[in-house]
């Protein structure tokens, strides 16, 4: 499979907005609101009480501190949020969909840099070229050879790729913690100062509690909520604001000038600077709007941030500094805030809506978190979790509940262990930032290689948007000991746990490739294999693309009959976000046709669901049944496989031929016993039958396979897995000697029984 060429059909199928109307890009956009914005929408809660907090800057009556605030966040708003992400980087789309690993993905495919196993090394990305032939020429330009040539430089950019994925599964740790907790701190305003204490904290946790208890029904179930209550909140916001700008300060305004932010760096000089890892929560969220651009279209996240979220944004700012600049009195700077600057008559309102905005916010993250999650983990990235589609019409969303309630306890974690948003925020600004650089470095790479732009242009990219997140990110890491520990640990975890899980899984696919048996001693054994053929479908679960795997040897020497037909299965993600279902599976012959040994190669990408039911063995049966008969009209004689070019010989099945089944009576007068209670009669059986064009040409002996195939499916169909196992040496420093064991546990169905094969050492 030419990769390209399925990023271009799965680009064709993820921009699959584009033709249609502007009603539809309307209610796109305003769906985006509930799902995309929640994150950013809240961050007033919050921004103004950390750039304040602890003893950085002092809020004074020249008002030189909360200007040069507004200032910093208008242009941080505009300049990260509406250029560069709205703007530019939502135009990085890798199949329609956005992300770190998009970027990576959309990288690998055109610089042939990929390390990902099972799909995406290089030697791999190179085979699938092969198997249509339709590598295309892309320009030779400097950056590409260089990362071509230098293994060290590829494996760094999957290191890099894989510390921005970490970084935001920690953002999915503390952004409903920040999130929640800010909105809940509102009820300071209404209690003494010594009963707030004990209120919020609790009242916190068991939001957060609800929150992720209530994950496993799915986003679909409230979504209907989302956007009404962003939208309510986004109003609300902007209200104040308005009230705020025109009650006490209407020449707010002029702190929009860049001359502002000049004059706070010279006053607060460096405190200043340490306040800007505060003002940085401004925009945090904005990733979300790139991660999440598979569910929408660019068009409509755009039109619903440039002309909704954005203005309101920059009116809630603007309102809290005009009325914080007229109100000097404050006991300290922790009531520098939100809720100072709502009309006391309508805070309870507001609070109760600013907790919904917060639980939307927090839930548009903790999703985001299951998807790089199963990006991952599909990619063998990360280790295999159980994935629940809440679902059954949008494929995208889904529930891990092992990292639902992982995230749950860290999340309490950090909530009752710093109990302030100063801490949380300093943790939250440098995982968010941390993403951000990431991205610009990524997009840099995309400009010159998948743009074909100039490489000054790319620099340029780069260095504007580079400097100006490393301040931040400068200002974030020196509060190392305030909280901002907290995300560099978590990333540090998960990047240990993928690059341990990205060794490992790549010395087991080296240790296959080195083991596995030759074809010729599978053609001396003869059609029967040295053993009893029964009627059956077996499916031997390998990671090879060629060969025989070593466990096979040890089920033709260990059990006495095996299934009439074999498949030697490979199910391989493919570092492209979605993979068509015309291009999905590639079939081959293993031998001769009297062997009936088949290899079936099935490819998804890190976006797909892979499938494994009912639907997905009647596919699989359907494509070997086409492979069987086009190869019939292709070949008269069969062929065997080449070990040497596998792929030459494995051919893409577009569609399958359709599979016909109705119910089977069981004839009960036909048994011999016939006072047997009908309770204890086995089950109706499915026949099935291929439902072959009548044009085709198809001669007796291509009947007779077909039949052979049709009758070993109403058999039954067996899953054959195997278990490796890696152990290293206590002499090994680093290096490790591998011990491959395998035990299968088969499953049959339709009455097929299991069979057990003693492991294999």
């Amino acid at each position: 499979m030419d990769l390209e060429a399925a990023g271009g059909a799965a680009a064709a199928h993820g921009k699959r907005w584009r033709g249609e109307s502007w009603r539809a890009t309307l209610l796109l956009a305003y769906q985006s609101l509930g799902v995309v914005y929640g994150d950013v929408a809240t961050s007033p809660l919050y921004v103004y009480k950390s750039a304040f907090a602890g003893d950085d800057i002092q809020h004074s009556a020249g008002n030189e501190e909360i200007y040069g605030v507004l200032s910093f966040v208008f242009w941080t708003l505009t300049l990260i949020t509406l250029v560069k992400y709205v703007l530019i980087v939502l135009r990085a789309d890798d199949g329609g969909e956005g992300g770190t690993f998009a970027l990576y993905s959309l990288i690998c495919r055109h610089v042939r840099a990929g390390l990902l196993p099972g799909g995406g090394t290089r030697d791999e990305l190179m085979e699938e070229d092969k198997v249509t032939g339709r590598r295309g020429e892309r320009p030779v330009s400097r950056v590409r050879a260089v990362l071509e040539k230098y293994r060290v430089l590829q494996r760094l950019l999957l290191l890099f790729a894989l510390l921005g994925t970490c970084m935001v599964i920690g953002d999915g740790v503390l952004t409903p913690a920040v999130s929640v907790f800010s909105a809940v701190s509102g009820l300071e305003l209404s209690m003494e100062k010594e009963q707030h204490k004990y209120i919020e904290l609790p009242v916190a946790c068991a939001i957060l509690i609800c929150l992720f208890a209530l994950q496993h029904y799915g986003t679909h179930k409230v979504g209907f909520l989302f956007a009404p209550i962003v939208c309510i909140w986004l109003l609300c916001i902007s209200a104040i604001g308005l009230y705020n700008i025109i009650h006490w300060d209407h020449h707010v305004y002029r702190a929009l000038s860049p001359y502002y932010m000049y004059q706070f760096l010279k006053k607060t000089q460096t405190g200043g600077w340490m306040s800007l890892g505060g003002i940085l929560l401004c925009v945090t969220g904005s990733e979300a709007m790139y991660a999440d651009l598979g569910h929408f279209s660019q068009s409509s996240i755009q039109i619903a941030f440039i002309s909704v979220v954005y203005p309101a944004l920059v009116l809630a700012y603007m309102g809290q500094a005009a009325f914080i600049s007229q109100h000097h009195n404050f006991e300290s700077s922790y009531h520098i805030g939100f809720y100072v600057s709502v009309p006391e008559s309508l805070r309870w309102p507001v609070l109760v809506i600013a907790i919904l905005a917060a639980v939307v916010g927090s839930q548009a993250i903790i999703t985001g978190t299951f998807s790089i999650i199963k990006q991952c983990s599909s990619l063998s990235c990360f280790p295999g979790v159980k994935l629940v589609h809440t679902s059954s019409t949008v494929h995208g969303q889904i529930y891990i509940p092992e990292i639902n309630w992982m995230l749950m306890v860290l999340c309490l974690a950090v909530t009752i262990g710093f109990r302030d948003t100063k801490h949380l925020a300093n943790a939250q600004g440098l995982a968010v930032i941390t993403v951000m650089l990431v991205t610009t470095c990524l997009m840099s790479l995309v400009i010159v290689l998948c743009w074909n732009k100039s490489i000054f242009l790319a620099i340029g990219f780069l260095l504007f948007f580079g400097t100006i997140e490393v301040l931040y990110f400068s200002a974030s890491l020196v509060k190392f000991h305030e909280g901002a520990w907290v995300p560099i640990t978590l990333s540090f975890i998960f990047m240990v746990v993928m690059c341990v899980w990205h060794y490992g899984t790549i010395k087991k696919y080296e240790f296959d490739v080195q083991n596995k048996v030759s074809v010729n001693w599978l053609l001396n054994l003869g059609p029967s294999l040295g053993i009893v053929r029964v009627r059956g479908i077996g499916l031997i679960h390998t990671e090879l693309m060629s060969g025989i795997p070593a466990i096979f040897s040890h089920f033709v020497t260990n059990l006495p009959a095996f299934h009439q037909v074999l498949v030697f299965l490979c199910v391989k993600s493919v570092p492209v976000p979605h993979v068509q279902p015309e291009d999905r599976f590639l079939v081959g012959r293993i031998g001769p046709k009297e062997y009936r040994l088949y290899r079936v190669i099935v490819r998804y990408g890190y976006r797909d669901v892979q499938k494994d039911d009912l639907e997905f063995e009647k596919e699989l049966v359907s494509n070997i049944a086409e492979f069987i008969r086009s190869s019939g009209e292709c070949d008269k004689n069969g062929f065997v496989e080449d070990t040497d070019r596998p792929s030459d010989k494995l051919s893409p099945v577009s569609t399958g031929i359709p599979l016909w089944e109705e119910d089977g009576d069981l004839d009960a007068s036909a048994s011999p016993h016939k006072d047997i209670d009908a309770q204890n009669i086995a089950p109706k059986r499915k026949k099935a039958r291929f439902m072959i064009p009548k044009s085709a040409q198809v001669d007796s002996e291509v009947r007779r396979e077909l039949q052979e195939l049709m009758d070993a499916r109403e058999a039954g169909m067996s899953f054959i897995l195997g278990h490796s196992y890696m152990k290293a040496k206590k002499q090994s420093q680093p290096f490790v000697r591998r011990k491959h064991t395998s035990c299968f546990h088969p499953r049959g169905r339709n009455g097929l029984p299991g069979l057990i094969a003693p492991a294999a050492v």
